[in-house]
């Protein structure tokens, strides 16, 4: 019976995805009629290396321009800090740089989600829930 069910953990945790491959618009200096968060421009991150997504806006002479992109998030961390006295929105020449580490939170607006849920990405939520119940039952039993 202990096999069945670690086997059936063990499907769970493959099944669920890990390790989870983040989605983010990528894109490289489009003006501010198109700021790239259409579905043409998402595209899969390198999972365990890009586990983040970047977005930079830069004010020109000649407007806003945007460029989008899968990132280490410690690196665009580090990027955007030494360009936190550069950020001046809507100033020209300010070059503001974000980074955040959820589905397209590179996009126009993120949606909006609960404190709790942006905790857990919703397959590895499914996966625990799984094993929780699993273990349960198996107690249960």
């Amino acid at each position: 019976m202990n096999v069945l069910v670690y086997a059936t953990l063990y499907g769970c945790l493959i099944a669920s995805g890990l390790p989870l491959q983040l989605q983010c618009y990528h894109c490289e200096e489009y003006s501010l009629d198109n700021d790239c968060s259409s579905p043409q421009f998402i595209v899969n991150c390198t999972a365990n290396i890009q586990n983040a997504c970047q977005k930079e806006v830069l004010v020109g002479s000649d407007g806003v321009s945007y460029r989008k992109v899968c990132a280490s998030f410690t690196t665009c961390l580090i990027v955007s800090a030494g360009y936190q006295s550069f950020c001046s929105p809507g100033k020209v020449g300010s070059v503001c740089i974000s980074c955040c580490n959820t589905p397209l939170c590179n996009g126009p607006r993120p949606p909006r989600i609960s404190a709790a849920e942006s905790l857990t990405p919703a397959p590895q939520r499914t996966a625990l829930s799984l094993v929780i119940a699993l273990l349960l039952i198996t107690d249960l039993v």
